[in-house]
């Protein structure tokens, strides 16, 4: 016997309410499954969408501990709570999909040639011209990317990961004569923060946000209708000086971390490691390069910084300003290739160095530092703390990289830190995908819902370990005068170490 927990609405009383089911469980039993048979069982005339079965329809959509899935594909699980997508309920799981259906067909979301002419033969299509728009076909409208998408909840100009694809799903087909572009940018194109929540959601696997927002931006660019401004500045700035940000004149570090660290080593019988710092790190952050640095020469560990690193690109992947990667990513691949280990502290770095290079022939073998340390710290070695934290996933860490569990292996194994999960570690905090620059009112609300979340825990710390994420969050508790701040997992473990 399984729980089954189901958010219910009745219209004529206007409530919403929670019902928990026992029923029998079978082997790799769906959820679509279970709800018939809590129908069955106890006459619950729970109302719900399905159709095909087959994961094509789109139509049984629903929420599943939280995240939006298939109720024909996905398999329940003791104590699984079911509630309907972040839409006007109709009733019990049954949404009200009649706006965005409206939507769809305000936009003419089809392909319409402008040419008259009418062709004698037909058009050859070659393959590889195809590529880009097959990567954002098999959509089946179930439009969960838009149920989960952070910004739409926040944001009255973005339109939607599902429009969003579609708008670029057409301005990549070879068959369309205009770009959609346009119409995106006024659509709130580059409201999107990256934080690839709904790449993670679509039930078809379509990377929305990287084959399809990402790309649009790039040929917003190309077509100088886009970015906006201050994505602009950061552009000239990785130009003329090979980074986003440049160093403080009151620092420690004036000229940055890795100018001042100096150092190479032979590394003998031992892994040759290279630290990635980032911009942020380097120029902004410099204490965290220097706790890193203390922490793995307690470990035993030799690290060398290369001075020739320059910016991994990823402000400008994200931005679509990708004119100025390839140089980039030729010079990082060049200083990096012949080391053991990559390492990075910084989530927006490590995704790219993991994700982009690769695209580029430039593949190296990097290790976020969580990774690399999750086995090699001992408690019996630390000073004891007494604190309370949370954590905040980034972004390009936890969706970006698939870490999650390493962080919270770490900060469970540091002596005398009582670490409090929130309620949503992985929502987004509004950093990423050059919000923050852009529009930072954007970028602010979404970091005051995050910061909501870890105020109701009464921690000491929320922990982090991506230096947008860090100035973001912190920003917002300072503002909502809050008594938690933000710490580095660096600056944490380095605390321990002292």
């Amino acid at each position: 016997m399984i729980t089954v927990n189901i958010k219910r609405y009745n219209p004529e009383t206007n409530k919403q309410y929670m019902e928990s089911y026992e029923i029998e469980h079978t082997d790799k039993m769906k959820v679509l499954d279970a709800l018939q048979q809590i129908n069955d069982k106890y006459d619950a005339k729970i109302a719900y969408r399905y159709s095909c079965r087959a994961g094509q329809c789109g139509s049984c959509a629903i929420k599943i501990n939280g995240q939006a899935k298939l109720a024909c594909k996905a398999e329940i699980n003791d104590n699984d709570t079911l509630e309907p997508l972040d839409f006007k309920v109709i009733k019990d799981l049954i949404v009200d999909r009649s706006p965005l259906n409206k939507k769809v067909n305000d936009l003419n979301l089809y392909m319409a040639s402008e040419s008259n002419e009418k062709l004698l033969e037909p058009e050859i299509i070659k393959p590889e011209t195809y590529a880009q728009t097959e990567a954002l076909r098999g959509c089946i409208d179930c439009y969960s990317c838009i149920s989960m998408c952070p910004v739409i909840k926040k944001s009255t100009e973005f339109i939607g990961p599902y429009f969003m694809r579609a708008f670029s799903d057409l301005s990549f087909d070879p068959r369309e004569d205009t770009s959609k572009s346009e119409d995106a940018i006024d659509s709130g194109l580059y409201s999107c923060t990256s934080c690839g929540q709904c790449s993670k959601t679509c039930p078809k696997e379509i990377d929305i946000y990287g084959k399809g927002i990402e790309k649009l931006r790039a040929t917003a660019f190309a077509r100088k209708e886009g970015p906006l401004e201050a994505h602009k500045q950061i552009r000239e700035s990785v130009i003329n000086t090979g980074r986003t940000v440049q160093p403080m004149e009151d620092s420690k570090y004036p000229e940055g971390f890795i100018k001042a660290y100096n150092q190479t080593h032979t590394f003998e019988e031992k892994p040759k490691i290279a630290f990635f710092t980032g911009c942020m790190i380097d120029n902004r952050l410099p204490w965290i390069a220097e706790y890193l640095i203390n922490i793995l020469s307690k470990l035993g560990y030799e690290v060398d910084i290369p001075e020739q690193q320059v910016c991994c690109g990823s402000p400008l992947f994200r931005t679509g300003q990708v004119d100025v990667i390839p140089s980039l990513i030729k010079k990082n691949y060049e200083t990096f290739k012949d080391y053991d280990i990559v390492l990075t502290v910084c989530a927006g770095c490590g995704s790219t160095l993991k994700n982009n290079y690769p695209e580029y022939d430039a593949k190296l073998n990097v290790m976020d530092i969580t990774e690399f340390l999750q086995d090699k710290l001992k408690t019996e070695d630390m000073n004891k703390l007494d604190l309370k934290v949370t954590y905040h996933d980034p972004c390009h860490l936890v969706r970006g990289q698939g870490i999650s569990k390493q962080p919270r292996k770490i900060l469970n194994n540091i002596n005398g830190v009582e670490f409090i999960e929130m309620e949503k570690p992985d929502q987004c905090c509004g950093a990423g995908g050059g919000v923050k620059s852009g529009k930072p009112e954007l970028a602010k609300s979404l970091a005051d819902s995050k910061v909501d979340m870890i105020d109701e825990l009464d921690v000491d710390y929320v922990v982090t370990i991506c230096p947008f994420c860090e100035f973001n969050i912190q920003d917002s508790l300072t503002n909502k005068n809050s008594k938690t701040e933000v710490i580095n997992l660096m600056e944490l473990l380095n605390k321990a170490y002292e």
